[in-house]
């Protein structure tokens, strides 16, 4: 008999909405999920899913302009498109598909992202995943940085018998490591599988653990068949994640990290431990020490 990690819940996101005017995006959490899924899934705190969207071509420049963070990082992975990205610290990056963007906003930026432009002069879709990851309370005022991840990057595992490929982005999966640097413990990686493919994946007990099909079909320790823009989450016990593709291709995206056992305070763009933090983050917001919006 195996031993699997037991499935928690299984869950879609909400209604699509837009941010700016270049990404159609659903919430997975935490919005529509019970008060406290940001502790229980820490050190992810929210994650919007872009699912396959066409565009018209033109030569407006579409996206989200200039705003502010503090006190977590957001991480987006490219599935299929391009999208470029500023901030006011001097810091610029295009990705596409296979690369990820790893922005730690600290102790405050301001940023804006859109299509790259002459990407989007023509029709296209974009396919996009955007998490954001809670930094530990001594490090949510820590410089911020950028970290732009290119598909070549990545650290590679081949899986026996045509079965498919591990690309992992952070940490480490069956011995390979990822290139992205994590303020905590994090295992972040995307897993791809021909038809019939199978993987067994193993993740610290202690870890918060969950997975988004985001091409395909799947079936989760031979008993649960989830379909593309499903998330499943583990309970935080030990055992086992088998993943079978019931698909001529499925694609997963696995986020594990260890919890950070803190508070999670949260106001608009900005993620604290305290209401004092957020009141503060609010005063230096509106007073000009996040720096200039016109970048």
């Amino acid at each position: 008999m195996n031993n699997y990690r037991p499935i928690e819940q299984v869950f879609r996101g909400l209604h699509s909405h837009w941010v700016g005017d270049g990404f159609n995006v659903k919430q997975y959490f935490p919005y529509g999920r019970e008060r406290n899924f940001s502790e229980r899934f820490s050190p992810f705190l929210l994650m919007d899913y872009n699912e396959p969207y066409y565009f018209e071509g033109g030569e407006t420049t579409v996206g989200v302009g200039a705003h502010p963070h503090r006190g977590f990082e957001t991480v987006t992975f490219a599935i299929a498109g391009k999208v470029e990205h500023h901030d006011n610290r001097g810091n610029h990056g295009v990705i596409e598909a296979g690369d990820m963007q790893w922005i730690t906003a600290g102790s405050g930026i301001m940023h804006k992202e859109y299509h790259e432009k002459e990407y989007s002069k023509n029709g296209r879709v974009l396919h996009m995943v955007q998490l954001w990851v809670d930094l530990p309370r001594e490090h949510k005022m820590t410089e911020p940085k950028y970290q732009a991840l290119l598909k070549g990057d990545m650290g590679k595992v081949v899986l026996e018998n045509n079965e498919g490929q591990i690309d992992v982005y952070a940490g480490e999966v069956k011995g390979v490591r990822g290139p992205a640097s994590t303020f905590s413990p994090i295992n972040m990686y995307k897993v791809t599988l021909n038809q019939a493919g199978k993987v067994e994946l193993n993740e610290p007990s202690n870890f918060n653990v969950g997975a988004l099909i985001i091409n395909g079909s799947v079936k989760v320790n031979d008993t649960e068949t989830l379909q593309q823009g499903e998330f499943i989450l583990f309970e935080n016990k030990e055992g086992t994640i088998n993943f079978e593709a019931l698909s001529e291709e499925a694609v997963i995206v696995m986020l594990s990290g260890k919890p950070l056992n803190q508070p999670v305070v949260a106001y608009g763009p900005f993620v604290m431990t305290t209401e004092e933090d957020i009141i503060q983050a609010n005063i230096d917001f509106h007073q000009g020490r996040f720096g200039t919006s016109n970048f």
